[in-house]
């Protein structure tokens, strides 16, 4: 059974790092582009972060490019999201989720076919 399963969200100052871990279980990698999206009230989903289980390749949104960093484990079928210098406008839930690679990271929120329950990131200005 495929599962993904979101860690790490918590409440912080401006300023402040936290680091996201979604355990990808029944997944293989390569087979799968994972990215973090996110959803605050009133406001649309958006994909923060991206990347290709095939060749690496990783893709941000503009508004979190040089803070937020998107990494995988494969040995532990980890991937993490790592956000550093956080702001108020980066208070949602994010998901974990995984398209098959025939789509890819560009249709990560159109065709993904998993997802987790979301894990609360608040910060305070």
């Amino acid at each position: 059974e495929r599962q993904l399963v979101e860690s790490g969200g918590g409440l912080v100052q401006a300023g402040g790092s936290l680091r996201l871990s979604c355990a990808a279980s029944g997944f293989d990698f390569e087979d799968y582009a994972i990215g973090w999206f996110r959803q605050a009230p009133g406001k649309e989903r958006e994909v923060v972060s991206c990347i290709s289980g095939s060749d690496g390749t990783t893709v941000y949104t503009d508004s979190v490019k040089g803070r937020f960093t998107i990494s995988t484990d494969n040995a532990e079928n980890r991937v993490y999201l790592q956000m550093i210098n956080l702001e108020p406008e980066d208070t949602a839930v994010y998901h974990c989720a995984a398209v098959s690679i025939v789509f890819g990271c560009p249709d990560l929120l159109s065709h993904f076919g998993y997802s987790g329950q979301g894990t609360q990131v608040t910060v305070s200005s």
